[in-house]
């Protein structure tokens, strides 16, 4: 097996591009997650559907994300991950191609399902950089990649919000064709192939386990709370979740080719950081979840501020902003101090954000200090992830492992989404004859997710003191792989 790097022929004007072609295509990637928000409350007058029907919507675009992330991962390494990155991109733009031409629910979900099939953008771009880049800068653009994922999903927000305002809404969507066409040809003209390829067989037994687990437990996590937690379908879901996964499981440990190897995923450093990806999604989607509602909510309620969505937006851009702005000090302190030192200290940022956010709910400065902190307590823990799941991963596996962090991230997100809710539904105060979040509400929200981000600390804690090498697998994985 070989593998391609870029410090032969690289010069940084070179690596500078792929790694900003790669970055962009993350943050459109996100984008999609965020520019449907704008249109939730019109879409059951918009498409002639219920709010139950219309929020799949979102529900469409998580559960393809999910089972897309780690087939697309394990194909990248088997085939070529550049390859796996631009069918994902064509997808992308398919997808929101369906939707800008839809006029009825079920063409518009589909159009997001398809777009949630390029959820593995992300994963593949930090594989690739770790093959191609000079490890002076892999530190830095693992960085901002993993960061990508906050980035869009912070800045697609007011952007969404100001052209749902100003134009058709089929405009989003027409947008982001033309953003997702941009970046499939950036990506063929920019991106090379790596010589790192497993080869090998696909194991299709696998996918569908995996994908039937993953969709059973998110569709019970994430409509729960509209079915019953305790409806027979929520309970049959969430129980046949589990069955399938274990089994999957057992079959994964037998297969000499398996789509995810659980023996990787088991040594320490990848469980421990996939265990903290998981919390890190979890406070990331509170964030998202508690601040539009707190600042759209009538201000005669004594809770909220009564502000539009594009306010909603721009509260929340400068998260996004300083995610990025903190990869450059993620990638230094990774690079003095190791990874765990980096996912520790992003951790602490993060639970201090949340912490002051449960007591900071006055004015909207304040709103902007807490999304500000979160951000960079973000991008420093975003930063870190990628390098410590590289540490212990073989090459041939790369883009596998990082797309299963990411699908924890992701989990962790559903889980958040469905606890939010319950807090948000049942903590209310009565407003002219409506049940609306109280502001204990809110702050119970903001407790458990500075209480998760503590926890994330204390997984963070028990990791290997020191990485090998930013980027560069531990020796006797190197000889495994080649």
């Amino acid at each position: 097996m070989t593998q391609n790097t870029a410090e032969p022929d690289g010069s940084p004007a070179h690596s500078n591009r792929i790694i900003a072609v790669l970055a962009i295509s993350g943050i459109v990637v996100s984008l999609m997650q965020t520019f449907v928000i704008p249109l939730l409350p019109e879409l059951p007058e918009l498409l002639g559907a219920s709010v139950g029907d219309t929020s799949w919507a979102v529900t469409a675009t998580l559960l393809a994300s999910a089972v897309a992330v780690p087939v697309v991962g394990r194909l990248g390494d088997m085939f070529g991950k550049r390859r796996m990155l631009l069918v994902s991109l064509v997808l992308l733009t398919a997808g929101s191609v369906v939707a800008a031409l839809s006029t009825d629910l079920a063409t518009f979900i589909t159009g997001r399902a398809v777009q949630g099939l390029a959820a593995g953008v992300i994963p593949l771009g930090i594989s690739i950089m770790r093959d191609e880049l000079p490890k002076a800068k892999l530190a830095g653009a693992m960085a901002l990649m993993s960061a990508s994922l906050g980035i869009g999903g912070a800045l697609g927000l007011p952007a969404a919000a100001l052209l749902a305002d100003h134009a058709d809404w089929h405009v989003l969507f027409w947008v982001a064709s033309a953003a997702g066409l941009l970046c499939l040809l950036l990506v063929a003209a920019t991106v090379p192939e790596s010589g790192v390829k497993s080869g090998g067989k696909f194991d299709p037994v696998g996918a569908i386990g995996l994908s039937a687990g993953l969709l059973g437990l998110l569709l019970a996590v994430s409509k729960g709370a509209d079915w019953g937690w305790t409806d027979p379908l929520t309970l049959g879901l969430g129980l046949g979740a589990v069955v399938v996964l274990l089994a999957w499981g057992a079959w994964e440990l037998r297969t000499p080719q398996p789509l995810v190897d659980l023996r990787t995923t088991a040594r320490r450093q990848v469980l421990l950081t996939d265990l903290a990806s998981v919390v890190f999604g979890f406070a990331m989607l509170a964030m998202s979840l508690v601040l539009p509602q707190l600042l759209q909510i009538p201000e005669a309620t004594g809770v909220g501020f009564g502000q539009s969505m594009l306010t909603v937006g721009l509260v929340m851009m400068p998260s996004g902003l300083v995610m990025m702005a903190m990869s450059p000090v993620s990638a230094r302190i990774t690079n003095a101090k190791g990874p765990k030192t980096t996912l520790m200290a992003g951790a602490v940022v993060v639970a201090l954000a949340y912490g002051l956010g449960a007591f900071l709910m006055a004015e909207i400065w304040q709103l902007v200090l807490v999304a500000t902190l979160m951000g960079a307590g973000m991008g420093l823990a975003y930063g870190a992830m990628p390098a410590l799941i590289m540490d212990a991963t073989p090459v041939h596996e790369t883009a596998a492992a990082n797309s299963l962090n990411t699908l924890m991230r992701s989990i962790g997100t559903s889980v958040s989404s469905a606890i939010a809710g319950v807090v948000l539904a049942h903590v209310t105060v009565d407003f002219a004859g409506t049940a609306v979040p109280s502001k204990d509400a809110f702050q119970i929200i903001f407790l458990i997710a500075a209480g998760a981000s503590l926890a994330a600390l204390a997984i963070a804690a028990f990791l290997p003191k020191r990485a090998n090498e930013t980027g560069a697998p531990a020796p006797e994985l190197v000889k495994a792989a080649a």
